[in-house]
């Protein structure tokens, strides 16, 4: 057994229901699980590994739900400011097709940093578009270079221009590739226990950019290997406007999980631009937490209240999951709450 033993540290928040805050807090840590909590004096005085944290504040690690690492290469081209969705992606996406795995990479560790820099310890991406034999394998092994917890997300794209779809053609892969390469990524890297570094999740990307086919059986393999879903929905007006004229069968609300997912997997979705029919919808049959977003407009929180979601917020997004699947982290208490859905095994108490 290894120990490591944080000690002096101003203050120390716990970030419990009851919001306690240990002045001249210590934490003690065996083989990497947090055993004991409280005032340095009554913790241990050894340990293998002893930290002095005078000065310092501790708290839980932050837990980021959605981001797309391999956009922060593209954040400053001066045709996609101010652009609505479908304009933004229309001008990037001839900029991504030509990303390599370098660029997956470096983008990778890019994100990472900035995220460990803001005290983020878990994060999840969606990356989408695997150009010039790009992977998820890139992803990853610059997550674990850098140190963190990482859910990846292996995300895609099937329907192009020439099928109704937004992307260019040659930004999107072969369906039956995608399915192939998404049970090779869970079959090679996903770690389903407690306190795993590296897990996967399988994570189509929005309904104007695969099939419902492709929807369905990316769902269906997720719950067969127990991993999480997840995509985009309803983000902006144009969007939803867009799958309502093109996508009759496949309305907004149809994207949710199905009876059923709670049971091995659960399904996170992006989304701003929610009905009032399909935020009942979703609630009725799957009762999901909905995060409130930072940016973007969101359902207003009396409506996703009514309906028995919970409002919150993520990174510049919203999350779904299913309460039996996810712990809770919320920062901060004072004014509203920001809530992170935090994949089992993540909880930093």
């Amino acid at each position: 057994m290894t120990s490591k033993l944080i000690r002096n540290a101003r203050l120390v928040a716990v970030m419990d229901d009851a919001g306690t805050e240990i002045a001249d807090g210590a934490i003690l840590i065996e083989d990497a699980r947090i055993r004991q909590v409280g005032p340095t004096g009554a913790l241990p005085d050894t340990a293998d590994e002893i930290i002095d944290a005078t000065g310092m504040v501790i708290m839980p690690g932050l837990v980021n739900t959605h981001h797309h690492f391999f956009q922060t290469l593209t954040r400053t081209i001066p045709a996609a400011q101010n652009a609505n969705l479908f304009a933004w992606l229309q001008t990037l996406y001839p900029i991504w097709a030509g990303m390599t795995p370098e660029a997956i990479q470096v983008s990778t560790k890019i994100a990472l940093a900035e995220l460990l820099l803001s005290g983020c310890t878990t994060a999840s991406d969606h990356t989408y578009i695997w150009p010039n034999g790009s992977r998820i394998d890139d992803q990853i092994e610059a997550a674990i270079d850098m140190g963190v917890r990482f859910h990846a997300s292996r995300g895609s794209m099937s329907v192009g221009e020439s099928k109704g779809g937004l992307p260019p053609d040659r930004v999107v892969e072969d369906e039956d590739a995608i399915l192939r390469d998404s049970r090779r990524a869970i079959e090679t890297y996903h770690d389903p226990r407690p306190g795993a570094m590296i897990r996967i999740a399988l994570a189509p990307c929005s309904p104007f950019s695969v099939s419902p086919d492709l929807m369905r059986e990316s769902v269906a393999l997720a719950r067969a290997h127990g991993v999480h879903s997840h995509t985009h929905l309803a983000e902006t007006r144009d969007e939803a406007e867009f799958c309502q004229r093109t996508l009759a069968d496949l309305r907004s609300s149809s994207a949710r999980t199905s009876p059923g997912s709670e049971k091995t997997s659960g399904t996170r979705i992006s989304c701003i631009r929610a009905t009032t029919r399909s935020c009942a919808s979703a609630s009725r049959e799957q009762a999901p937490r909905i995060a409130r977003p930072r940016t973007c407009g969101s359902p207003p929180g009396s409506r996703r209240l009514a309906h028995g979601s919970m409002p919150g917020c993520g990174s510049g997004s919203v999350s779904m999951g299913r309460p039996r699947t996810t712990d809770r982290i919320c920062w901060p208490r004072r004014g509203w709450q920001c809530c992170f859905n935090a994949p089992v095994g993540t909880r930093k108490r």
